[in-house]
């Protein structure tokens, strides 16, 4: 079953992992130090919280995305959308056995005609011993985010 994320950037990690508890109905799949995700099963979603500062987070919506994404069960589904985007024209950078967001991953990148960048990817491992944090982005449509867009990626 795959399911869209949203990941999102915060200021206040507790709060907001207080408040989207209550707002989904289910706690955390996965908290760590500055990041937290949620496995939502009704809607299917995977909301993730990346703590940042105030600046770069700065205030409203549009200081909120880091970036999207949609999460798929296996490595076959990572490279069919890799195909579908590349023989559709679109501008994609593979990811491989990267380690980011605490879990192993395949992913393959593209952005929308606005610059967001979006993500199809699957977990390979949930907990690899070399795991590495997800980090905050700048706004989205001015730079992609060091570990979970990555800087260079053609838009």
């Amino acid at each position: 079953m795959s399911r869209v994320q949203l990941a999102l950037d915060v200021v206040d990690l507790d709060a907001s992992v207080d408040f989207y508890s209550t707002l989904f109905g289910v706690g955390p799949h996965k908290r760590r130090p500055g990041y937290a995700n949620f496995a939502i099963t009704e809607p299917p979603l995977k909301l993730v919280l990346i703590q940042t500062d105030q600046t770069t987070r700065g205030s409203g919506p549009k200081g909120a995305l880091n970036h999207l994404g949609v999460e798929v069960d296996s490595v076959e589904e990572v490279a069919g959308a890799r195909t579908r985007l590349t023989d559709s024209g679109l501008a994609t950078f593979d990811e491989n056995d990267t380690t980011c967001c605490y879990a192993l991953q395949d992913k393959v990148w593209v952005h929308d005609p606005a610059g967001a960048p979006w993500e199809v990817y699957v977990v390979k491992d949930e907990n690899p011993a070399d795991a590495r944090p997800a980090t905050s982005s700048l706004p989205v449509l001015d730079l992609a985010p060091e570990c979970c867009a990555p800087a260079g990626a053609d838009a």
